[in-house]
């Protein structure tokens, strides 16, 4: 990596979500974002519940986030890289953002050596066997005959069930977790890394998913990175070559 690029790292936009109250300013800003860090940014890695939910009928795909979509285009057009990681709530991505928009999609999480540094990058929901009635829940949503099944449904009531869901499910979510960190002993994404930590060294564990923005220190020499998100927080992660920062990115939307 060239020592004046940057990687960037964001996560959990929720585009579309049902409980926002402007989507047009929601999603201007995080354009707005992506167009601020292009002049920098060697890659970008987008961490998962980027749209609030997305399924890709045969003949369709939801409908909005054009701006999104253009400049996700622009980017990669242009050579940078632009890695898509699924989360539980576009957890239904299938090819149309790598044909169409140009960008790398991952389904499982993975480990990259960026600039020297070892790092493990997930969404970060099902790690490990932590939390066993939503592992089963997923294993449901990626099964080629499920996903099938749903693509017959006519997209007003499929998109439509999947809102109403996704509302309830972050009511339930907030109202348990909300965005407060439980500590050390229970975040399953801290233990899971630390577990993760006794068979393999990481310099750094970055993960979305539990809309905290914060970095804790899960080994002698490595971090774990809560990227945040993008409907309260508006936070980043930023790796410059030696050291991984969070930001927050400031607007006037």
């Amino acid at each position: 990596m060239e020592t004046t690029k940057k990687i960037y790292f964001a996560s959990d936009v929720h585009l579309g979500a049902p409980g926002i109250k402007d989507h047009r300013v929601h999603e201007k800003r995080f354009v707005q974002w992506l167009d601020s860090i292009r002049h920098d940014a060697a890659e970008i890695y987008l961490m998962g519940d980027i749209f609030d939910f997305w399924f890709e009928y045969k003949r369709a795909v939801p409908r909005g986030f054009t701006r999104f979509l253009g400049m996700l285009s622009s980017i990669t057009d242009s050579g940078i890289p632009v890695h898509f990681f699924t989360g539980n709530h576009d957890i239904w991505v299938f090819d149309y953002l790598e044909r169409e928009c140009g960008v790398l999609v991952y389904r499982k999480p993975c480990v990259k050596m960026l600039n020297g540094k070892k790092v493990f990058l997930a969404h970060g929901d099902g790690l490990g066997s932590y939390d066993r009635r939503y592992n089963l829940l997923k294993k449901v949503f990626t099964n080629p005959l499920a996903q099938w099944l749903f693509g017959w449904v006519h997209p007003n009531l499929g998109i439509g069930l999947a809102d109403f869901w996704s509302g309830k499910s972050r009511a339930k979510n907030n109202k348990v977790y909300g965005n407060r960190y439980l500590g050390d002993d229970k975040e399953y994404a801290v233990l899971y890394a630390k577990e993760y930590l006794k068979k393999e060294n990481i310099d750094y564990f970055i993960f979305g998913h539990r809309h905290l923005a914060r970095t804790v220190s899960v080994g002698p020499q490595c971090q774990l990175v809560f990227l945040g998100d993008w409907i309260h927080q508006f936070t980043y992660g930023v790796f410059d070559g030696d050291a991984l920062e969070l930001k927050y990115f400031e607007t006037d939307q």
